[in-house]
């Protein structure tokens, strides 16, 4: 009996290290791509990788700080739904919108669609036109709605995502080239903040299938982790972009999301390209690039 279990074990034994060699050749293999491929940015890339099932992490100045741009409306959100979970707020809320809540200078699909304004929209309409279509007069509306960044970046820092900070809204953005590095997270953080959201731990579950709905359906940074990955492909993200200066310099080019792989199993990816000098097309496919050796590495 003693000798069937050492050979039970042993056989164990070789189980798991076959598995984990197995594991470090794939991650290494993977390592050496994504070096070649962030290197195309000519700037600064910040990368984290979570594969759920595997409880396997891979990053690239994963603790670094990167202006997050429009990626900040994920965490927004979060503190938003936690709001309606505890009943402060309702989905279906009504909210008027004033001709001031809508700024002519910025991206805003709700002001497309009311250009008179003075008309009431749900908070469901709000948060989908925020995240999904990532509008900026929307997301500075819902700020107000929760008490500010300062509010939003507390409720963050209280689930224990301490490696960001959201200090300020569109609107400042808007007037200063400066104001986005304010709104800033590690690439890490970012990756550990969607994970705790898929796993359910941050909002409820209905909290949680709301919004993680709203992140599949996004058109907004389509040519980013979801650009080269096969049709039909499961991709839950928030992508963000600064633009350039004058000196043709891009601040923010991120993406993050959940992937759901082919075997059934999830990619969390977060990547942050900033101070690039590299062109907005080309910053998009690094981004894109980075998610098609995460999908291929794992796609057996």
């Amino acid at each position: 009996m003693i000798m069937n279990l050492n050979k039970t074990n042993l056989l164990l034994s070789f189980l798991i290290l076959f598995i984990s060699v197995n594991l470090f050749a794939r991650n290494d293999s993977l390592r050496t791509k994504i070096e070649k491929i962030i290197s195309a940015a000519k700037g600064n890339v910040g990368v984290a990788i979570i594969f759920q099932e595997d409880n396997d992490t891979l990053t690239f100045n994963g603790a670094k700080k990167f202006p997050m741009q429009s990626v900040y409306k994920f965490p927004l959100a979060l503190a938003v739904l936690h709001q309606v979970d505890v009943g402060n707020l309702s989905l279906d809320k009504e909210i008027f919108l004033k001709k001031k809540d809508l700024a002519p200078d910025t991206w805003s699909p709700l002001r497309e669609k009311y250009p008179l304004a003075n008309v009431k929209i749900t908070l469901d309409e709000l948060i989908s036109a925020t995240v999904g279509q990532s509008d900026n007069n929307g997301c500075d509306l819902l700020f107000r709605l929760v008490g500010g960044p300062k509010k939003v970046n507390k409720f963050i820092h209280a689930i224990g995502i301490n490696e960001i900070d959201i200090a300020t809204t569109e609107a400042a953005m808007h007037k200063s080239w400066e104001a986005q590095y304010f709104n800033w997270c590690s690439p890490e953080a970012m990756a550990k903040l969607l994970l705790k959201f898929y796993q359910g731990e941050i909002v409820s579950k209905a909290s949680t299938k709301y919004l993680y709905e709203i992140m599949i359906k996004s058109g907004a940074g389509s040519d980013k982790i979801k650009s080269l990955l096969p049709k039909g492909t499961i991709v839950a993200h928030k992508s963000g972009l600064s633009g350039s200066n004058d000196k043709g310099i891009i601040a923010a080019s991120n993406d993050v999301g959940i992937i759901t792989l082919p075997n059934g199993n999830h990619a969390v990816i977060a990547v942050f390209v900033s101070d690039a000098a590299a062109d907005e097309q080309t910053c998009a496919k690094v981004i894109a690039d980075v998610a098609k050796a995460v999908w291929d590495a794992k796609k057996k």
